[in-house]
């Protein structure tokens, strides 16, 4: 998949009220790019105006300056799910990141983040990926594990423990090798048990299994709270 955008043309909108920071996410994009990111455009504007562009399919918001972060989340993921969102916030909040991820992000940067640092979290979201911190990361997936309904669809089987601990390790981006160590098993037992997750999702590769799984921490519950008796 990787040569896929090689030559294509990439808007990226970014999103501050603050126009010394709009410069300073401005300076992301003027890092050489890597071979195989494309030609990557900038976007400047207000949340309405980047929205109604279709073309830009990545979004990089600044919610350093208090801005309400989880109603813009909100906003976008009701106008534009297809937006792949890359947020820049305080530093320490675990729980707005955890908010964030949840609320559809797929990264998160401290503002104490250099330009290098954006724009490697940018690239790994154009891969497909999650660029969060990896102690936030083991709770976003004890809050998926926890769920009641704990397999990735809802007609079929619930995951069993291996599966679950195999998840959990892939979800934390560890290699089938790593994944082996770990558990104390055959790295080929490792593969067979990521094939069966993987049919069970209905998905290709690690990285949509990975989208997947994360995703159910954005829908309600069965039986939660949006219904009584």
């Amino acid at each position: 998949m990787s040569g896929v955008r090689n030559s294509k043309v990439i808007q990226i909108g970014l999103l501050t009220s603050e126009p010394i920071r709009m410069a300073g996410l401005a300076s992301v994009f003027e890092i050489p790019a890597q071979p195989g990111d494309g030609e990557i455009i900038p976007v400047q504007g207000d949340l309405q105006e980047l929205l109604q562009r279709p073309a830009i399919e990545y979004l990089v918001i600044d919610i350093s300056d208090g801005s309400p972060g989880r109603e813009i989340l909100d906003t976008i993921r009701r106008r534009r799910p297809d937006i792949h969102l890359v947020i820049i916030g305080p530093e320490g909040n675990d729980e707005l990141v955890i908010e964030a991820i949840m609320a559809g992000a797929r990264a998160y940067v401290d503002t104490t983040a250099s330009p290098e640092a954006v724009r490697l979290a940018i690239q790994v979201v154009m891969a497909g990926s999650i660029w969060a911190p990896r102690r936030l990361l083991s709770k976003l997936i004890d809050r998926l594990l926890s769920r009641r309904d704990t397999s990735l669809t809802n007609d079929e089987p619930q995951l069993t423990d291996r599966e679950r601990q195999v998840l959990e390790l892939i979800l934390k981006a560890q290699s089938n090798r790593e994944i082996a160590r770990q558990l104390g098993i055959e790295e080929r037992t490792v593969k067979a048990h990521v094939g069966r997750l993987m049919r069970k999702s209905g998905v290709d590769n690690r990285i949509e299994l990975s989208m997947r799984a994360l995703s159910r921490l954005q829908k309600p519950r069965p039986g939660g709270d949006r219904q009584g008796g």
